[in-house]
């Protein structure tokens, strides 16, 4: 095959692009918890690792709300206007151009400010930690202008149904970091992990340009601020960015809480946060990602049969994969965290915490996985207000909740006793640290069904009978399932031994096969559609026409 056009090849379908991306997140991911497990063993939950998470927090904050909540939401509708109509390379480089000064204006402003910003993120921290968190923010502020350019490049790509070469970017950033921690860590300590970061950030740009180039992209030097594109995806971005800035500001309030429980409480947070992002990542914001281009196309268009019928299916198939996984993930949370995070350093004590963690998180898994779609059904239509809205909402419930719990799990009483005996924490003094998950999880809940209220107020009917029958089915497989593998797990313990890894590794790889067959075997029998609009789509990308 040649590799060119293996490299810049086209997908034919949404399913299938989903599938392309949600196998790069399986491999970014599993790179992500390899990382996760070299961190966990190398530093422990404790202080160290405390500073290099909270290092993350306003570099990200960049990243999530200006990136990824603005120029990637709002990049490509904008270019599919200017594609049928104008000059979509001349759009390109005006907002590539103006974006990579902005970025590097803004990141410059707040290392001055860092150490300030710092203090409010950290309040439980030393001076010393503090002032070493900001020596690592600062050298991660060149992470967000790497991503800035890439997501120009990625809705380019993504417009050409491109996926292949975007799907390979986020393996690479993983990369850059595990470099880090096996390489320059023992050199560099912390700073070795910072360092790590930016060379992640910087091959996740450098894959991106050839693809983009064999699309058309020819790079020019514009610079023209009053470019009517530009000023639309301005326009565009402000509600967007507010509503991305609901979700980080949670993160940093949740940082902030943390840094005042006990040490490595930021660490167990931030792993189990992980552990759940996974499912979503390789389920939700694949489907999400892929279906974009195909919803912003056909309402574009004024094909809104087609936009609901794409919509209907996305929302149906992360329905049937994202459901059984919340519950396999609950059941199975203590030997997913054993076996992921539970080395060196790494102590039972820690490993207790962080899988009671996971099984709250499993609350709103689910919830968390669609949100991604929803919002972009929102962005192809170029509403990016009402999902603000609801995100304001969301972050203030999130906010309240967490103050909440965490108060109510700070001295004895019957909330206290309940999560204790429903986590099998006995023993443990502080666990403040739990309720943050279980905040994120009711404000996930509460997200979701906004959004979904509101979509089909702003464009009618969504097809909810045909969902709300898949999800019947699917919630009854699911729950056989759920119990197919609770009786796995106690026969496997029958006959391996549970103090070792090798022990825990047999009895989670059988409980979860048993799980995907009885699961497999139950939809089948029900009829469910999604297998069959799944393998048509894999069979439909490799036909001939």
């Amino acid at each position: 095959m040649n590799f060119n056009h293996f490299f810049n090849s086209q997908t034919k379908t949404v399913t299938f692009a989903a599938i392309l991306l949600g196998m790069s997140a399986l491999a970014s991911g599993a790179l992500a918890l390899i990382r996760d497990r070299l961190l966990a063993g190398r530093f422990g939950a404790g202080q160290e690792l405390d500073v290099y998470f909270a290092a993350f927090r306003i570099p990200d904050f960049v990243y999530g709300v200006l990136i990824m909540g603005g120029i990637s939401a709002c990049f490509l509708p904008v270019f599919s206007e200017y594609f049928r109509k104008r000059k979509p390379w001349e759009l390109t480089n005006n907002v590539l151009n103006c974006f990579f000064i902005l970025l590097i204006v803004l990141c410059a402003i707040l290392a001055i400010f860092a150490p300030a910003l710092i203090r409010f993120i950290t309040p439980g921290f030393s001076p010393e930690d503090q002032a070493l968190t900001v020596s690592l923010t600062r050298i991660m502020f060149l992470s967000p202008i790497f991503f800035g350019l890439s997501s120009v490049f990625s809705g380019v790509l993504h417009y050409f149904n491109r996926f292949l070469v975007y799907s390979i970017a986020p393996v690479l950033y993983n990369l850059g970091i595990i470099f880090g921690i096996l390489f320059l860590v023992p050199r560099f300590s912390l700073f070795g992990l910072a360092y790590g970061v930016i060379l992640g950030a910087f091959l996740y740009f450098l894959i991106q340009i050839p693809a983009a180039l064999n699309s058309g992209f020819k790079y020019r030097f514009l610079f023209n601020f009053r470019h009517p594109g530009l000023r639309k995806i301005f326009k565009l971005m402000i509600p967007r960015t507010i509503g991305a800035t609901c979700y980080h500001l949670n993160l940093i309030v949740i940082t902030a809480i943390a840094s005042t429980l006990i040490a490595g409480s930021i660490s167990i947070f931030n792993f189990s946060n992980n552990l759940q992002f996974f499912p979503i990542g390789i389920i939700g914001v694949s489907f999400a990602l892929a279906s974009f281009p195909a919803l912003s196309k056909s309402w574009a268009q004024g094909e809104k049969n087609k936009f609901l019928n794409n919509f209907s299916s996305t929302f149906r198939q992360i329905l049937f994969l994202i459901i059984p996984i919340c519950l396999l993930i609950f059941l199975l949370r203590a030997q997913l965290v054993r076996l992921i995070l539970g080395t060196g350093q790494f102590g039972w004590f820690e490993t207790r915490l962080t899988a009671a963690s996971l099984g709250l998180f499993c609350l709103g898994i689910w919830a968390q996985a669609l949100i991604p779609l929803l919002a972009r059904t929102f962005f192809s239509f170029q509403d990016t207000k009402t999902p603000v809205i609801i995100g304001l909402a969301s972050m203030a419930l999130n906010i309240f909740f967490c103050f909440l719990f965490v108060w109510f799990l700070r001295f004895p009483n019957f909330f206290q006793s309940f999560m204790i005996n429903l986590l099998k924490l006995q023993g443990i003094k502080n666990i403040g640290v739990v309720g943050l998950p279980l905040a994120l999880s009711f404000s996930g809940i509460f997200q979701f069904s906004l959004l979904l209220s509101f979509l089909r107020k702003k464009i009618g009917d969504i097809k909810i009978a045909e969902i709300s029958k898949s999800a019947e089915k699917i919630i009854g497989a699911t729950v056989l399932t759920g119990i197919a593998v609770y009786l796995s797990l106690k026969v496997a313990a029958l006959f391996v031994n549970m103090q070792t890894f090798l022990g825990v590794l047999i009895q989670t790889i059988f409980a979860a096969i048993v799980g995907l067959l009885i699961y497999l075997l139950i939809t089948y029998f029900l009829k469910s559609p999604e297998p069959r609009i799944i393998k048509s789509s894999i069979l439909k990308q490799f036909s001939k026409r």
